[in-house]
């Protein structure tokens, strides 16, 4: 899959954001070399893998100009960086506890050009302020998660969907989700054709959640 590939899914984007995708594979390829983020096989697979599946939470939630997203434990970059690409209007702050990472997202977005990424190198539990979505790629289970992010979600809500978690996971969650009565899970298979997205969901947990 190539930077083209994602137009087939995506096809409004300016000539600057497909400039942007385009340039995500020599960045990261680049930078992975100096600092490993991303698996040698993932890289090889950077659009599907990563790019792809980030924009994911794009076809279950579009931002709004002015959201403020929070992209926890983003590791690489992700989905914040390619989200970020695909809603300039939106402010977007991607924390991980790993120095190194934050690094080569830091570079990778100042090889963007992106104005609309702040980073940060520290826990979410020690960040301050508070976001209408928390975007994540299944960095922990969801009743751990729910507890990191605890008192970070606005209350008011600016977008028809509630204020709340929006997160890539995989495989079967049954268990891992049934304390929750109101979580929605969307599979991602429903918008992308490819066998990667056969097991793939955007789960979205609002603000204010029936255990």
């Amino acid at each position: 899959m190539t930077a083209e590939n994602i137009l087939q899914y995506f096809p409004n984007l300016t000539e600057k954001q497909q400039k942007q995708l385009k340039s995500l594979e020599f960045l990261y390829k680049d930078w992975n070399q100096k600092i490993n983020v991303v698996s040698r096989k993932d890289i090889d697979e950077l659009y599907l893998r990563h790019v792809l599946h980030s924009l994911g939470i794009a076809k279950v939630q579009a931002f709004q100009a002015g959201a403020k997203v929070l992209d926890v434990g983003t590791g690489g970059g992700f989905p914040g960086i390619p989200l970020a690409i695909l809603f300039p209007e939106v402010e977007f702050t991607l924390v991980d506890s790993i120095g190194k990472k934050i690094k080569v997202v830091n570079e990778v977005v100042q090889g963007l050009s992106l104005q609309n990424v702040a980073t940060i190198n520290a826990r979410v539990e020690e960040i301050p302020g508070q976001f209408d979505f928390i975007v994540s790629r299944a960095v922990a289970a969801m009743p751990t998660f729910v507890h990191w992010v605890k008192g970070k979600i606005k209350k008011q809500s600016a977008h028809q969907r509630k204020n709340g978690i929006l997160y890539l996971k995989g495989g079967h969650l049954e268990e891992e989700l049934q304390h929750y009565a109101n979580i929605e899970i969307f599979d991602l298979q429903q918008w992308f054709k490819e066998d990667f997205f056969e097991t793939k969901k955007v789960v979205y947990l609002p603000l204010k959640f029936k255990g």
